[in-house]
């Protein structure tokens, strides 16, 4: 199973994309699991995590949480403000995917 976790401020503003992201991914019959986590809640979930994606409005973490992850050799980007802001599940699932691909 390939776990993606989105990190937000306070682990609420993403909890509609990760359902949308859980959807899209049951119906392509995909090994995938899809959480929100608060920044505060990143380290203690850091052993659970393949792909990391980071809220548009936290892409201030991004350096930190490469640092964090680096050692894991798990990929942590930004999710596209446009894909974020329309709650688009299926681009940001897409994207979570070929970054798992290309570790």
């Amino acid at each position: 199973m390939l776990n993606i976790m989105l990190v937000c401020s306070a682990g609420m503003s993403t909890s509609l994309l990760v359902n949308k992201m859980n959807k899209v991914a049951k119906e392509k019959r995909l090994d995938v699991n899809v959480v929100a986590v608060a920044e505060a809640d990143v380290k203690s979930n850091m052993d659970k995590v393949d792909v990391m994606l980071l809220g548009p409005q936290v892409r201030y973490l991004l350096p930190n949480m490469k640092e964090i992850m680096k050692p894991k050799g798990v990929p942590v980007e930004v999710v596209n403000t446009v894909d974020y802001g329309t709650m688009n599940g299926e681009k940001v699932l897409e994207y979570a995917l070929s970054l798992a691909k290309e570790v």
